[in-house]
């Protein structure tokens, strides 16, 4: 059995083999994309066990060298940092690094999902990205208005809103096309987005687990779908508590002896999920007695404490949306 350590990167990689007694047979870098990677790795005395950092592509890879390789291990980049802290950097020596820990048995693996999953995460970031977008402009359209001494009519993102944006007249041409861009591109982002919104919820309407997520009062599709496709397998996590430090919503810890010092959350994991969660939890608070006794025992009637209780009450739903989906039962109001 050889063991390979991998430092991947778009045109040019290294990778270093151990031999089944952990010695370094040989270092080899390769220029050139991914397919070249694969053709000098299929080369190697079968079998062989790789490992490599998690990156933007490593599902690709991951999915890619599965065809050649006996095993394939994705090692967690945060935890990898902390086991390896060297000044001596180059791909080389990070390439002889995960060969070592690979040999040992030591890699901290990250999760990797399948080629839907992975699919359907990056539709959810889309989505993220056009509302974002959308916001941008409708943001900027106000501001036009504003700066100009124009009264904004209400209801202005209808139909009737936009073609009344539209029949504004402005003293100078600049104004009237900054306008009509905005306009279209308001337009354009309104359409693309129906199209994606679309998609999920094709996938949504299907898949069990968002079923479950929506019966919780606050939570609709586009929440449900995000923490759904991040978490995939909720098995994978060993105990409910471990879902908050995956999502970010643990507050960081600087403990030394009896003093315990808590700061702001991590903010690991995907910050889309985070906000969308953030936003569902005050949906929950407003319409869940169950959800709003746990925000108010928080939040202690101090409205300082209102932005810490909200994102201790997004913890709690998704600990609690890890709970429902590994029992597979729909939301229950606890009678107080």
């Amino acid at each position: 059995m050889l063991y390979v350590g991998l430092d991947y990167h778009v045109m040019k990689s290294v990778f270093q083999v151990l031999d089944e007694n952990g010695k370094k047979l040989f270092p080899k870098t390769i220029h050139g994309p991914a397919e070249k990677l694969l053709d000098e790795l299929s080369k190697l005395p079968r079998p062989f066990e790789i490992c490599f950092e998690a990156s933007c592509s490593c599902g690709f890879l991951h999915d890619k060298l599965l065809s050649i390789a006996k095993r394939v291990v994705v090692a967690h980049p945060g935890k990898l940092r902390l086991i390896f802290r060297s000044k001596h950097k180059n791909d080389r020596a990070d390439a002889e690094k995960l060969a070592k820990l690979l040999f040992l048995g030591e890699v901290p693996p990250a999760y990797v999902p399948t080629s839907d999953i992975r699919s359907w995460r990056s539709m959810i970031e889309h989505r993220d990205r056009l509302i974002r977008e959308r916001t941008r402009a409708k943001n900027a359209l106000k501001g036009l208005f504003r700066s100009r001494g124009v009264t904004i009519k209400k209801r202005l993102w209808s139909k009737t809103g936009l073609s009344w944006a539209e029949s504004v007249v402005f003293d100078n041409s600049f104004d009237a096309v900054r306008r009509d861009d905005l306009l279209e591109r308001i337009r354009s982002l309104n359409n693309m987005i129906r199209r994606v919104e679309k998609e999920l919820d094709a996938i949504g309407k299907k898949h069990p687990g968002v079923q479950i997520l929506t019966s919780i009062p606050g939570i609709g599709a586009r929440i449900a779908e995000a923490v759904m496709a991040y978490i995939d397998d909720p098995w994978r996590f060993r105990k409910n508590k471990s879902i908050g430090n995956y999502f970010g919503l643990v507050p960081s810890e600087d403990t030394s002896s009896s003093v315990i010092r808590l700061g702001h959350i991590t903010r690991e994991g995907p910050p889309t999920v985070r906000r969308l969660l953030t936003e569902g939890a005050w949906l929950a608070v407003r319409k869940s007695p169950t959800v709003r006794r746990y925000f108010e025992r928080i939040a202690s009637k101090n409205p300082k404490k209102r932005k810490i209780a909200v994102i201790a009450t997004a913890h709690y739903l998704l600990r609690v949306m890890l709970a429902m989906l590994r029992a597979g039962e729909c939301w229950r109001e606890k009678t107080a």
